[in-house]
């Protein structure tokens, strides 16, 4: 091993490892230079670079971006504002406030990309105030439920035609049952200040449907509203040899699956939500501390849609029990007293085993009849502010009944307030053109005498249940927020 001293380098001259130093520095500012002019260059020619976005934050941004940067038409649904005096829609735990996400301030860049790849994905960021502000204001200015209804030319409605719709019901095909006109059909309800968010055809309702499970539960206006649905469906599936239909002879059960899309929407009939149990005796009574046990078979649907009423304003002979129960005793009661004690049982059952963040509830209000003062018989247009004055006809303290029960409720609920835009459709209900209860056609006795036979409670179809699967998909595309 050589200890001797070295002598240090002469004057001015450097170390080889100072040489390569100072070569590294050059070679590494010239690469620099090099690539700083590239990038000026690609700038100045409005070059980017391709994003590959490779994290989960990354991807669902850019996905929503896309959606708003598209330059086509306005999609048929968009986010649905809040309101107050016509719904009281709750959210899922899921859903999206105007305020949460979803705004321009979620534009995705390629630099966030890097610094989630090494961080992971971040909280989304806040929107700026000016876009959040002009969000809100949108969203606050569009109620779904305050419109007008607009005529559609013949090529965009109805959204089926009633003879390709196998399981339609006799009672409400009007058009089968000899109405003349056709009019009724190509109403679309336009809400104010909602722009296209009621254009939805049955291509894109289907594919909302895909891998869900939509369940209505109610009387025969929620029957109504599901052969609506199930018809819109139908006509979309491009290969209708793939769907299945179930529909038992008394209605209590009916199902349409697509089966392509694993898509079923189901009807149960239950007119109260409790329990009618027929005695040993043959009497009918109402339990109203009860649902019936077939609603055990809605639990995991994606989707449930309630309703009651009609049958508790009924009276006389038309009335379905003979005595209401409650705890296994037979008790006295009014109405109303029964109607709520009855929503709060079924209020009850939904908050104990419905799971808010698997399934999503609505309730739809009271759908209108128009008898006595506005009587359906020979209309052809909607009520209009020139053309006829409303006049409800459902008991307003049974609407406060229900709305009460459902504000008091700790399941998420959106209340599908469709009662004001229906009382409009006084030319929509199927009149003389429906079947008796016998399910046979009218005679022409029968015919003669419409202020007997006239149906103004169920409605025609095609025809304004449409549009109350329309407002539905609304609500499933872009959840509204919390009132």
């Amino acid at each position: 091993m050589d200890h001797s001293i070295k002598p240090p380098p002469a004057a001015g001259a450097a170390a080889p490892s100072s040489r390569r130093w100072v070569l590294a520095t050059s070679m590494c500012s010239l690469a620099c230079i090099f690539l700083l002019s590239a990038g000026i260059l690609l700038a100045a020619a409005g070059y980017r670079r391709p994003f590959q976005p490779r994290t989960a934050a990354a991807w669902d941004r850019f996905s929503r971006v896309q959606q708003k940067a598209a330059p086509a038409s306005p999609p048929p649904l968009a986010r649905t504002g809040s309101h107050s005096h016509h719904a009281a829609p709750v959210p899922a735990p899921d859903a999206i406030s105007p305020s949460a996400g979803g705004g321009p301030a979620d534009a995705w860049s390629p630099e966030e990309e890097e610094e989630e790849e090494e961080a992971g994905p971040p909280p989304a960021p806040a929107p700026a105030p000016s876009e959040e502000a002009g969000e809100d204001d949108e969203d606050a200015q569009c109620d779904l439920f305050d419109g007008e209804w607009v005529e559609e030319p013949a090529r965009s409605y109805p959204l089926y035609d009633a003879a390709e719709c196998p399981f339609l019901s006799d009672q409400v095909a009007c058009r089968r049952n000899g109405r003349p006109d056709s009019g009724y059909e190509r109403w679309r309800w336009q809400p104010k200040r909602c722009g296209g968010r009621t254009r939805l055809g049955g291509p894109e309702a289907l594919e909302l449907c895909r891998d869900k499970r939509l369940v209505l539960v109610g009387d025969s206006l929620n029957r109504n509203m599901w052969e609506s649905l199930a018809c819109i469906l139908y006509a979309a599936v491009p290969d209708r040899s793939r769907t299945r239909i179930v529909d038992d002879a008394g209605s209590e059960y009916r199902i349409f699956r697509a089966m392509d899309y694993n898509c079923s929407v189901e009807f149960f009939w239950s007119p109260f939500l409790v329990k009618l149990e027929t005695k040993d005796d043959r009497t009918k009574a109402l339990m109203l501390d009860q649902l019936p046990p077939m609603l055990q078979r809605t639990l995991g649907a994606d989707v449930l849609i309630f309703n009651t009423g009609h049958w508790w304003t009924h009276t006389g002979k038309l009335r379905a029990w003979d005595h209401l129960e409650w705890d296994g005793k037979m008790v006295q009661m009014a109405g109303e007293e029964a109607f709520d004690g009855a929503l709060r049982t079924w209020a009850r059952w939904v908050d104990y085993n419905i799971d808010p963040s698997r399934t999503r509830v609505f309730f739809r209000s009271v759908s209108p009849e128009h008898k006595s003062v506005n009587w359906c018989y020979n209309q052809t247009a909607p009520i209009s502010k020139g053309n006829g004055n409303i006049a409800p006809s459902f008991p307003k303290s049974l609407i406060n009944i229900i709305e009460k029960n459902i504000r008091m409720m700790k399941t998420p609920i959106v209340y599908m307030n469709i009662t004001r835009l229906s009382e409009l459709r006084i030319d929509a209900h199927p009149s003389i053109y429906t079947i008796t209860r016998e399910g046979k056609p009218l005679s022409k006795e029968q015919l003669q005498q419409p202020l007997t036979y006239s149906d103004c409670s169920h409605w025609c179809l095609p025809g304004l249940p449409d549009t109350w699967n329309v407002l539905l998909f609304n609500f499933l595309i872009r959840p509204l927020p919390s009132i």
